[in-house]
């Protein structure tokens, strides 16, 4: 199980709170410019707090020295993973060459990944579409697949939806292009000895278990990042974990004295606070909790205080049922 990487939002903030929900899931960065890793501050666009493994680092880029030695300083900065954009459409990424666009360069995806390969020893991984525009998703997601893992890459990610680098936003192609999940279930059938994941449109752990029938992994994305509150059951349904109660209050103490550390260092408590506003979906005091999360918390001087005056909003038994 893993939880996708979603621009703007996988942050390392959001990742360490993510982390306090499953001990046990692949949590990825968001998507970091190869060449801004070469060029860039370092510590800022991939430091990372330790609780966070495993924790793999998706890169964007389609010059293979670059994102070798991307790979190769992402390796050196504790990541467990390296990963491969090959699926986001914005018009940014499309004009750097890489990308969703990149499923129309499967040549030089394979070569990207064999000189990553080549530069590290954690595992490469690879995110894509099932195709771009009007390729044939057959054809287009089977050549791009037989040539990133005859490459070496150690999984295949794949996000079941076409996307449309003409006419449509971002936010767009992740809502209007069809999800079809039984293209990504004929890849694993071809590919049965390599790690095929899937990714797209999945709102449940029920859903998710449904998928592993038919692939080796699934990534939440959206759900996990609205709902947050689902991934509290990871560990237990797909990891072999004794199905308990989860500690609130011990997340809650968690976060406390994580945003007391941003905040020391000149940080401010919404960087934290707005990944967390979704937790309680649906539950008693959950409007509440939100209202003080997006308001309280963005206010100047806002300290870890805030976090427990939300937490006091909840039915803490409500919540505990809805974990279990």
């Amino acid at each position: 199980m893993a939880v996708a990487p979603m621009m703007d939002w996988t942050d390392r903030h959001c990742r360490f709170f993510h982390r306090q929900l499953t001990r046990r899931a692949l949590l990825y960065t968001e998507m970091v410019v190869a060449d801004a890793v070469l060029h860039g501050a370092r510590e800022r666009m991939l430091g990372f707090d330790d609780v966070e493994h495993p924790v793999a680092l998706q890169l964007g880029g389609s010059e293979p020295a670059k994102l070798a030695e991307a790979a190769r300083i992402g390796e050196a900065f504790g990541y467990d993973e390296i990963n491969l954009n090959v699926g986001c459409p914005s018009d940014r990424v499309q004009s750097g060459t890489f990308g969703a666009c990149l499923m129309k360069a499967p040549a030089l995806v394979a070569e990207c990944v064999a000189a990553m390969k080549a530069s590290v020893k954690i595992p490469v991984t690879v995110k894509c579409r099932i195709g771009v525009d009007d390729q044939d998703p057959e054809p287009a997601l089977d050549t791009l697949a037989d040539g990133v893992l005859a490459a070496g890459a150690d999984a295949l990610w794949v996000h079941a939806r076409k996307a449309w680098l003409e006419g449509l936003s971002p936010k767009e192609n992740r809502e209007i292009p069809p999800l079809d999940y039984q293209r990504v279930y004929r890849l694993k059938a071809r590919k049965l000895n390599e790690f095929i994941g899937i990714n797209g449109g999945i709102q449940s752990l029920a859903e998710a278990s449904a998928h592993l029938g038919h692939v080796d992994g699934a990534m939440l994305g959206r759900a996990a990042y609205h709902t947050p509150g689902i991934l509290a059951g990871v560990d237990a349904a797909f990891h072999g974990e004794a199905a308990t109660a989860f500690d609130y209050p011990a997340l809650f103490d968690a976060m406390a004295g994580y945003a007391a550390r941003h905040i020391e260092r000149g940080g401010r408590l919404g960087h934290i606070t707005r990944h967390m506003v979704g937790l309680f979906h649906g539950l008693p005091g959950a409007r509440r909790f939100r209202q003080i999360l997006s308001t309280d918390a963005n206010k100047p001087g806002a300290g870890p205080e805030v976090l427990k005056t939300a937490f006091a909003a909840i039915d803490l038994t409500a919540a505990e049922a809805e974990a279990a």
